[in-house]
């Protein structure tokens, strides 16, 4: 990372079989997290579901498509809820990020009854400008002219966005931006019925991010204790080859909005 505001501590260097010792011991605590995990993934696919009522429909770069066409003839459904807003010049770099990843999983996922979507907020015209730019090739459909933005908590209105809190992680405080990022997952039954298992923001997204996981093995980690916000550091995949020096004071930025900002959706 250009300009890293985090210094390394010095290593503690030591003889092999001291390395190995000190190996081993973490390796108890690695297996104890493992197991830990497991559990905690068995308890969330042991959730209730609740039934999807609505019938959503979305704009796609082929026509409408509704929620239950986006399984594709599968049985489980991921939705990532990717910050592109109405009039956006740009998605956002952390979003952009996660999605980095999506590509070379969708056959996968596809092939263990899954299927996995991107919904964001701006029109398709716009979405589709942005996904040629960045080559990516998943499923991504427009949410423009339909409520699911805002019932699944990643859209806020004006209104909203007024009182100073908004309705995000299961909690009601302060966002930065009239778009956040999460994760939703439904379910479908032979009957064509739609469940909405499970879903996740914040945080809870940081498993989706392969970077991450691999940073988290090396000496220095992400890098991001001493930065103002700590995804600062994030860029476009196509920007990163600017040059730019990394200022660690650098708060998050609203994505701008192109001088012919479209309005907000119709719905």
């Amino acid at each position: 990372m250009a300009g890293s505001a985090v210094a390394t501590a010095r290593p503690n260097v030591v003889s092999h079989a001291e390395w190995l010792s000190a190996r081993n011991e973490f390796l108890r605590k690695e297996k104890e997290f493992t197991r830990l995990r497991d559990e905690l993934s068995r308890q969330r696919r042991a959730l209730p579901w609740e039934r999807v009522e609505k019938r959503y429909e979305f704009d796609g770069a082929g026509g409408k498509i509704t929620l239950a066409d986006l399984f594709g003839g599968r049985s489980q459904l991921i939705v990532y809820h990717f910050m592109l807003g109405p009039g956006w010049q740009e998605g956002c770099p952390s979003c952009s990020y996660i999605a980095d990843h999506f590509d070379g999983s969708t056959i996968h996922l596809a092939n263990r009854d899954t299927t996995l979507a991107v919904i964001s907020h701006a029109p398709i015209d716009e979405i589709e400008a942005f996904r040629k730019r960045m080559g990516w090739k998943f499923p991504w459909v427009s949410s423009y002219n339909s409520n699911f933005n805002y019932d699944y908590h990643v859209s806020f209105t004006p209104e909203e966005l007024s009182r100073g809190k908004v309705s995000y992680n299961y909690t009601t405080d302060f966002f930065p931006s009239e778009e956040a990022p999460g994760m939703s997952v439904f379910a479908k039954d032979a009957a064509g019925g739609v469940f909405h298992t499970y879903s996740t923001y914040a945080r809870g997204l940081d498993i989706l991010v392969g970077a991450y996981n691999l940073l988290d093995l090396v000496p220095k980690g992400r890098d991001e204790e001493g930065l103002a916000f700590s995804m600062s550091w994030v860029r476009h995949h196509d920007k990163y080859a600017e040059g730019y020096l990394l200022d660690p004071s650098r708060q998050y930025e609203p994505p701008k909005k192109s001088a012919c900002c479209s309005g907000e959706s119709h719905s």
